[in-house]
């Protein structure tokens, strides 16, 4: 059984907005805490740590329709990931973010999910100051 965790979080922003930057595979540094670069070849993208630690993941899916994104993680150390970044309007100017996180094993659901909240509370920020 895979460890889960979500968080979502509600911004004051269009849907249409928040996904040009939630959405954008290259961005995830500009928004995503301890992320400090990342590239994109293709479907596989690699994230940079703050501590300098290349994390290779492949995008699986990024639908501009349904505005979801979805990657795994493909170092070792997971038996199976998977992150889900779901932009979804809740009015014309609003918009509900919800980034869940499966993994194997369940305890690093627990350790991303740390990490996704603060990316949220970043959109966030990020998104309502620059309105």
């Amino acid at each position: 059984m895979y460890g889960s965790i979500r968080h979502e979080i509600c911004i004051d922003r269009s849907a249409a907005d928040v996904w040009a930057l939630a959405g954008d595979a290259a961005a995830l540094h500009r928004w995503f805490p301890g992320v400090v670069d990342c590239t994109v070849d293709g479907t596989n993208r690699v994230i940079v740590t703050g501590s300098g630690i290349p994390m290779p993941e492949e995008i699986l899916m990024c639908d501009n329709t349904q505005r979801r994104f979805q990657y795994r993680l493909t170092t070792p150390i997971f038996k199976h990931h998977r992150g889900t970044i779901d932009v979804i309007a809740t009015g014309d100017d609003t918009c509900m973010v919800v980034y869940s996180t499966e993994a194997d094993p369940r305890a690093m659901a627990l350790v991303i999910g740390g990490g996704t909240l603060g990316a949220l509370k970043e959109l966030k920020r990020q998104m309502e100051e620059s309105h």
